[in-house]
């Protein structure tokens, strides 16, 4: 849902199981647990299939009337190539070893796409628009999915192990599917009378950075430190926390203004603080906070009998959005990430006192709703002899600092989906080199905080995917973020629009990349727009156009020129650009030099979009530039205009 920065206690490697899987043989498989019944093989390219048998054994591999050989290395791993098919089936394919033998049925050769991405792409075909009409029209059998179970690992796992199972498209296994993944899927098989696989691997709330291996995040460089603390973190979690816990109270003591000013020290005056209630997000409980995103430090008192305070006790404050440091008379309890982790921190005996206690919690929020923001009556001091010490009110706040005024925190690299690595290691790694055509990839919402970052993340995903699947050729479509948040009444640097443009900069650059436009199809106060299936068909469009053929597109600019009478901004003949609800295009803006940008009016013309109220000192064109944009250029098959930026020539 959003980015989840620091922590400082360790915790557990989140995982969880894959979906239910089918029975297990008497004999161990001589297929990888990718090769399943059901399963689909991409076509046009050779297959490539692996397992494991007895070390240095002869493996035959069938596939209909196809047959190629393989030996088992000295640790039983066999790896064997058939040849390229074109679509078809369902086929028998079988292994042979030694007195052992697997056979899989029904499998077909088609089109396998795989799925990522956070939670926009996780929202499942029962939480989307019409969902029940859709669910009980889900019966082509030619679809094939498999959902990888979410999993979090601090490095690859040394043991092959099944993360999905294949299963043919019905109600029941389309219902918690992927709702982008699968309408795209479904609108391919609309015009192309082949078999589609689709591998669905999301984690709601994720970062990119958790999607990359542990060599391409080498290569990108700047993350070794989250990496040694990884590798620290995979030997021993406790000696990955204690080089963690460093790292994080570093940060805060030299970035955070309210650790510099002592806030966290009983000694602080805090009797100017407002109050703050105890439960709900603070955009909207504290009028001042509507659309902060940054520190907020939080300030509570608590009075103790002397029997009391010479108790260890458990500090229990619910789940704080998005990241917090803890503190309970001036020492530091802990701190973790993740907005909707509750946080349970270990008070010694000794910390407390007989009298005035200070509890206090500061908060980073880096997106989307902020604080602790728990049930009330979850918050409470547990001491040791069960006597439960009520937090439910009497919390005052204070901003330390906006997220702009602050550098990029340190992410515990070991926690899933903030973490750095852990989702390919849990649930990208164990697909192994499965031949694949594209990946469909939404994801973005948790990384805002560092577009300019994320123009160097993207393309590495590429590349990192690429070579995993061991396709250069593989597809790579983008889901451009949707509208959400605050409308705008005057132009505004949104971060949401600057990621928008990271994406359209870095898609551009791939001849083998395609943008599938949302800027129409959100919610902006819901982060979770449910129209997937015109996010699907958006996808499938990319896709046949990837594969050559001539398809609508999103129309964007080839040309940003200053002519005597305005800005000329030149779109493809086959734009053929049209204003919706208007005689006039809107939302786009004029920046001068200072960096002010200013709405202007638009005339369209044709093929371009002319701005006559230019003037020389204009240096660059916005479309579409907010959180939530109003704009209504469009093109064929109501398609949106891309949002950009550009510079005028």
């Amino acid at each position: 849902m959003r980015s989840f920065l620091l922590a400082a206690v360790a915790m557990g490697v989140l995982a969880t199981a894959a979906p239910a899987l089918a029975q297990a043989p008497a004999t161990a498989p001589l297929f990888d647990a990718m090769f399943q019944d059901h399963a689909v093989l991409q076509r046009g390219r050779p297959i490539t299939v692996w397992g494991r048998a007895a070390p240095g054994a002869a493996v035959s591999v069938n596939l209909g009337q196809t047959q190629v050989q393989a030996a088992a290395g000295p640790d039983g791993a066999w790896r064997a190539t058939l040849p390229t098919l074109t679509a078809g089936g369902p086929y028998v394919l079988t292994a042979q070893s030694g007195g052992a033998t697997q056979t899989l049925s029904d499998v077909m050769v088609g089109d396998v796409w795989l799925c990522s991405g956070q939670s926009n792409m996780e929202f499942a075909v029962r939480q989307a628009t019409n969902a029940e009409s859709e669910i009980g029209a889900a019966n082509d059998a030619k679809i094939r999915l498999f959902l990888v179970g979410r999993s979090s690992l601090p490095a690859p796992s040394s043991t092959p192990h099944a993360v999905g199972q294949w299963r043919t498209t019905s109600p029941q296994s389309v219902r918690d599917f992927s709702a982008a993944c699968y309408f795209m899927g479904r609108d391919l098989r609309r015009t192309e009378d082949v078999p589609v696989g689709l591998i669905a691997a999301s984690w709601g709330g994720s970062i990119i950075e958790d999607w990359l291996s542990r060599d391409a995040m080498e290569k990108l460089g700047g993350h070794q430190e989250a990496l040694n603390a990884l590798d620290a973190y995979a030997r021993d979690p406790s000696q990955g926390d204690a080089i963690w816990r460093q790292v994080t109270q570093d940060w805060w003591r030299a970035n955070d203004p309210g650790t510099k000013q002592g806030w966290h020290l009983p000694r602080t005056n805090d009797a100017d603080w407002a109050p703050i209630p105890a439960e709900g997000f603070w955009e909207s409980t504290v009028p001042g906070l509507a659309t902060f995103d940054g520190i907020v430090w939080l300030r509570k008192e608590v009075e103790l009998t002397a029997a009391q305070a010479r108790q260890a006790a458990t500090l229990e404050l619910g789940p704080v959005d998005d990241a917090d440091v803890t503190w309970v008379n001036g020492q530091y309890v802990g701190g973790q990430q993740g907005w909707d982790t509750p946080r349970t921190y270990a008070v010694p005996a000794g910390t407390l006192k007989a009298g005035r206690n200070l509890i206090a919690v500061g908060v980073l929020d880096t997106n989307g709703g902020g604080g602790a923001w728990g049930p009330a009556a979850n918050k409470r001091l547990m001491l040791a002899d069960g006597t439960a010490v009520a937090l439910s009110s009497g919390w005052r706040h204070r901003v330390a600092a906006p997220l702009g005024d602050l550098p990029n925190p340190p992410r515990t690299p070991w926690i899933g989906g903030s973490g750095t690595t852990t989702l390919y290691n849990g649930m990208i790694a164990p697909l192994g080199a499965y031949s694949l055509k594209g990946m469909a990839w939404y994801q973005g919402e948790s990384n805002i905080g560092d577009y300019v970052g994320y123009r160097r993340l993207l393309p590495a995903l590429f590349a990192d995917w690429r070579a995993q699947f061991e396709n250069p050729e593989m597809r790579m479509l983008v889901v451009q973020l949707a509208n959400f948040g605050p409308a705008a009444s005057q132009p505004t640097n949104s971060s949401w629009a600057a990621l928008r443009e990271s994406q359209r900069t870095v898609v551009n650059a791939d001849p083998l990349a395609g943008l599938a436009v949302a800027i129409d199809i959100g919610d902006r106060y819901d982060i979770h727009p449910t129209n997937k299936l015109e996010v699907g068909r958006r996808l499938a469009l990319e896709a046949r156009r990837l594969d050559g053929q001539a398809q609508p597109v999103s129309p964007q600019p080839v040309a940003v020129t200053r002519a005597a009478d305005g800005v000329h901004i030149r779109y493809a003949a086959s734009a053929q650009l049209v204003a919706h609800g208007s005689n006039r295009p809107v939302g786009f803006e004029l920046c001068g030099s200072d960096n002010a940008c200013r709405f202007v009016d638009a005339v369209l013309a044709g093929d371009e979009v002319v701005l006559a109220s230019a003037t020389a000192t204009d240096l660059t064109v916005r479309f579409c530039w907010a959180d939530s944009p109003v704009c209504n250029l469009y093109g064929p098959a109501g398609l949106p205009a891309v949002p950009f930026e550009a510079e005028i020539r």
